[in-house]
């Protein structure tokens, strides 16, 4: 039997009866777009993280562009963005009317740095996306300290815990993404942005409503960007259960692999919710095409970094981005789930000393 790299059905398991009268509960109500669910998670999420608004989106991408929206970025403006991420971090800057500038990371844990961003500011700069990749957390206040605002990109920490609290409170505004594999998954597209400012909430409702504020006069051009009431519904089912996950995604990355691989170094004073388990060899390449074949999911998730793909072209950087080079070529994620057993954690520790050793 194959360890798929996600298993998000089996934590579900126990919440099946829940989740079937959520949704019938939804069915029954005749409310479906905007309605007393997405309120509901809306409140109950930003408590959760401990913030005091978050606005429910109809996905990941556009939360990123709706905030950057939200904090006035435009025609003429640069974002500061890393290369080592996935696709929609940077793609969703483009449609602001502004322009990504890719900054690098440290290949131990995967994340800008104030070195790295402040390499890549300019007078044009209007914000920062601090994504915490794979669950570990960004340094964002630090970050912030350089005098920009900065945009957490979320969308694979819901449950990670940095020195300053949650991810996805610790920055201007914040966006995350509830796509099925993620910690805090649903059962379709999904998004969410977070803040405490109440004016940036006020923009975000705006914007994902068409630039409207009452459906009958209109501000801006805006998206028609709405997490809708069923999944909603079902989010706030497994919300109360996402800091039980979280621990035990934890726990699951405390895996003994030392002498066999690099495994994933947490950021200072962080907990991370390991959303991928990313582990670091220079045979990365190798080790994804022969964990398969030993029951073992493996993969490499951004083995061309963005400011190499061709749509990225008319951005590329001037300099040179080693720590993204070298991420890209030696990472490889292998299986995670908050239900792995510790015979499951052993087959993949087995199969990985014997690709290795090879």
């Amino acid at each position: 039997m194959t360890i798929p790299l996600f298993d998000p059905e089996t934590p579900r398991r126990a919440l099946a009866d829940e989740l079937r009268a959520a949704a019938l509960r939804v069915l029954d109500s005749g409310a479906y777009i905007l309605g007393p669910e997405v309120e509901a998670f809306e409140r109950e999420l930003a408590a959760y993280l401990g913030a005091r608004h978050a606005v429910g989106v109809a996905n990941g991408t556009e939360a990123i562009t709706i905030a950057l929206r939200a904090l006035g970025v435009g025609p003429g403006d640069e974002v500061v963005v890393p290369s080592f991420t996935f696709w929609a971090s940077a793609e969703a800057i483009p449609p602001t009317g502004a322009r990504p500038v890719f900054c690098d990371i440290d290949p131990d844990t995967f994340l800008v740095t104030p070195e790295t961003v402040k390499a890549a500011l300019t007078p044009r700069t209007k914000a920062v996306i601090a994504v915490h990749l794979f669950g570990n957390v960004a340094p964002v206040r630090e970050i912030e300290a350089l005098g920009v605002p900065v945009l957490e990109d979320s969308a694979q920490a819901a449950g990670s815990v940095g020195p300053d609290g949650k991810a996805g409170a610790l920055g201007t505004i914040a966006t995350f993404s509830f796509y099925p594999s993620k910690n805090l998954g649903g059962f379709g597209d999904g998004g969410a942005v977070v803040t405490s400012d109440p004016e940036l909430d006020e923009r975000v409702r705006m914007l994902r409503f068409h630039g409207s504020r009452d459906k009958v006069g209109y501000e801006e051009v805006g998206y028609n960007s709405r997490l809708d009431e069923l999944q909603a519904a079902l989010l706030r089912v497994q919300l109360p259960h996402l800091d039980g996950w979280a621990t035990a995604r934890h726990a699951v990355g405390e895996r003994a692999l030392a002498g066999v691989v690099r495994t994933p170094e947490a950021a200072p004073g962080s907990r991370p919710a390991w959303h991928l388990y990313v582990v670091r060899h220079p045979e990365a390449a190798r080790l994804a095409e022969e964990l398969p074949a030993r029951g073992v999911g493996a993969r490499q998730y951004y083995a061309t970094p963005t400011h190499r793909q061709p749509p990225m072209r008319p951005f590329v950087p001037d300099g040179e981005l080693p720590g993204t080079e070298e991420a890209a070529r030696t990472h490889l994620a292998i299986p995670m789930a908050p239900t792995l057993t510790a015979e499951q954690v052993e087959r993949v520790a087995a199969a990985l000393r014997e690709v290795v050793g090879s």
